[in-house]
């Protein structure tokens, strides 16, 4: 087993690195992408239906050996066979940003109007396809040496409060996944979460921005949380938070309070 040393500390650097990221064509995904492309790291888009969207994303990026890839987190061969494609092309892969997730507005007081497929399909999305994800690329991110994950999370998964119950299980479960796996990947892999409050994107279908407004101002910093400062975040928990693992870091100008 590898041993960190004294020399190893420091800023993690990203020129030459490679970094996967699922969800990578809209939103959070997106704007981390966009930061880990500018740090210098060659970045694969994962996308689930947004083909068009991850390539015009690929396009505008510095550096010409990014690519967009399928990676859709309901489908565990695909992902096995993502990661192999990721091994092929690049002989490596640091840094894995999951990104991608679903979920459905539904009344919490309404429990028939959670029905069984949505609810698992939910499950299966955020907690499952994480799990698959990390499992596939596991062998890269090990010999890498210093890999890192980062499990986009909510801070749904503690406080109850969200998109809908599902959801924030799914969210609690993927922050306690992430504590089992730190434990087991380290020395060579960290494992951060990073849980925003409610976000300026189109994730949630039919939120408004006046509700993203409105949750805003209950805050203590009353600013509304846009996908680029959860990306900035990330890039923190990579780049800085070099002896930090099993943790979620909260983003979301103090909601939780």
């Amino acid at each position: 087993m590898s041993t960190l040393r004294r020399g190893d500390l420091g800023e993690y650097a990203l020129a030459g690195r490679v970094a996967v990221v699922t969800g990578g064509s809209s939103g959070i995904g997106a704007a981390t992408v966009r930061r880990l492309a500018a740090a210098g790291a060659t970045v694969v888009v994962g996308y689930n239906a947004g083909l068009d969207r991850a390539n015009a994303l690929v396009a505008e990026l510095p550096g010409d050996k990014h690519m967009a890839m399928h990676l859709p987190m309901l489908d565990s061969a695909a992902i096995r066979a993502a990661a192999a494609l990721v091994e092929t092309t690049y002989g490596r892969a640091d840094v894995l940003v999951n990104s991608g997730a679903f979920t459905k507005p539904v009344p919490h007081a309404d429990l028939d109007a959670m029905d069984d497929d949505t609810f698992d399909r939910i499950l299966t999305a955020n907690v499952r396809g994480p799990f698959a994800t990390i499992r596939a690329f596991v062998p890269l991110l090990r010999a890498s040496g210093a890999g890192v994950v980062i499990n986009v999370s909510s801070l749904s998964g503690s406080t109850g409060q969200g998109s809908c119950i599902a959801y924030c299980a799914s969210k609690a479960a993927l922050d306690t996944m992430g504590l089992s796996l730190a434990r087991v990947l380290g020395p060579e892999i960290r494992v951060i979460g990073v849980a925003p409050a409610a976000v300026a994107t189109d994730f949630v279908q039919g939120r408004t921005m006046a509700s993203v407004e409105k949750q805003a101002e209950t805050t203590p910093l009353k600013t509304v949380t846009q996908a680029d400062d959860v990306a900035l975040t990330i890039m923190a928990a990579i780049t800085h938070m070099r002896l930090s693992t099993g943790v979620t870091l909260v983003v979301d100008g103090g909601r939780h309070l």
